[in-house]
């Protein structure tokens, strides 16, 4: 396991500790009475707060809009490639979850440990009159490394793995033959797996349109999802 992400709701590496939080005020200058009272709100919030993360996850619809397709992948952590295709003309929506797994429900945290079977993916939704199915494939061979097994950078384990899910067989056809195609822009093998589409469960709201709310907050954003960002922007496959 190799969660590393800070902001996260799991935060684990060698070394680290968890942080602490301490209260602003001395509890010994509050009366019994609002101490029991303090104590008594905290405990509801937690438990609203615990039952709303457990609900969270929730596979999606099975079938997209008539007007748009529908295309689930992973390559890494899934706050990078929501960050990516949220910057391209034609996405419709990105959401970031777990797919190819056999727990059903999973949490952000059992994913994490590996051991659900599950892949930090996203499924976009897309109108193919404004960006084609292959161009979605492009930006996707370039905003990770599809020749690492089970890793992206200091992200490893096969949650990672980088996959195409696909959902019908001319996705599959288009997925075989992007692959191919992006080879030669590779020296090592591509390892990406490309596989049946079966259900896609959306991960917790913190996770949702991440490096948006966090660009400023979290340094993973910084040293890891801006430079990935801005390397896509000049190579012109993205726009701010």
């Amino acid at each position: 396991m190799n969660c590393w992400r800070l902001g996260s709701s799991l935060v684990e590496s060698p070394g680290r500790a968890s942080p602490t939080h301490r209260l602003p005020w001395r509890a010994e200058l509050l009366s019994s009475a609002v101490v029991k009272l303090f104590l008594t709100f905290a405990l509801t919030v937690a438990i609203v707060a615990t039952t709303a993360r457990a609900a969270d996850p929730k596979p999606m619809p099975e079938k997209s809009s008539s007007d748009t397709q529908r295309l689930t992948f992973g390559g890494g952590c899934f706050w990078c490639l929501e960050a990516v295709f949220q910057r391209l003309k034609g996405v419709k929506t990105v959401a970031s979850g777990y797919s190819g797994g056999t727990v059903s429900n999973p949490s952000y945290e059992q994913v994490c440990d590996g051991d659900t079977g599950h892949a930090e993916v996203v499924q976009i939704e897309f109108d193919p009159k404004q960006i084609a199915f292959d161009k979605l494939l492009e930006v996707f061979w370039a905003a990770h490394d599809p020749t690492t097994l089970n890793r992206q950078g200091h992200d490893t384990g096969t949650q990672y793995r980088s996959v195409i899910f696909y959902e019908n067989d001319a996705q599959k056809a288009a997925a075989e033959k992007s692959k191919l195609h992006a080879q030669a822009d590779f020296k090592d093998p591509i390892v990406t797996e490309i596989v049946p589409f079966k259900i896609f469960y959306k991960a917790e709201q913190h996770h949702q349109n991440y490096y948006n709310q966090n660009a400023g907050l979290n340094p993973y954003c910084s040293v890891v999802i801006r430079p990935k960002l801005q390397k896509l922007l000049q190579k012109g496959l993205i726009k701010e």
